[in-house]
């Protein structure tokens, strides 16, 4: 896709990142999986980049929509999605949707992403930039609270980077 293409192109370390990601989970034998709302599939987009990845990435869920939250990653709306303090962009929710990726694409290791790209959709206490991920492992879910800064495309591009890099953390 070409807005994958020109992520990648505009950041090397990105690239990287992910070339690192796939070796190391080659070497452990580990399986990923993504769950993306925010980043509409850009960190799947960067680890199927690279060559042989094929050997770890499970597959990812683009879930958008709440509907998809709920229906295909099992995030509840009792506790979560129907909640306003809490909501799609939340920790919560971010855990939920790792943890859903985890056990639909029948992977060891998942990261989410859900967030507010811009330039609307802020929320009180959730400005643009705002994104939320989470990591899911046979050991728990850990997630964790970004503030980007920047326009939609760098929002979106510096979450891939986090997002890969939580993964990255998360295989030791």
């Amino acid at each position: 896709m070409a807005c994958d293409r020109a992520i990648l192109e505009q950041d090397d370390e990105l690239y990287e990142a992910a070339a690192r990601l796939v070796l190391r989970a080659t070497e452990l034998g580990l399986t990923v999986g993504t769950a993306e709302s925010c980043t509409g599939g850009l960190v799947s987009g960067c680890l199927t980049a690279v060559p042989g990845s094929s050997a770890v990435v499970r597959g990812g869920v683009v879930s958008y929509a709440i509907p998809v939250k709920h229906e295909v990653l099992e995030v509840p709306y009792e506790g979560i999605l129907g909640v306003p303090q809490i909501g799609a962009v939340s920790s919560e929710c971010a855990k939920a949707m790792a943890e859903g990726a985890r056990r639909v694409l029948s992977c060891d290791v998942a990261v989410s992403t859900t967030g507010i790209a811009g330039p609307g959709g802020a929320e009180p206490g959730k400005p643009v930039g705002t994104v939320w991920m989470a990591v899911a492992t046979a050991d728990g879910t850990k997630s964790w609270l970004h503030c980007f800064e920047g326009d939609r495309a760098d929002v979106r591009r510096l979450a891939c980077r986090a997002a890969i890099g939580h993964l990255l953390e998360s295989l030791v």
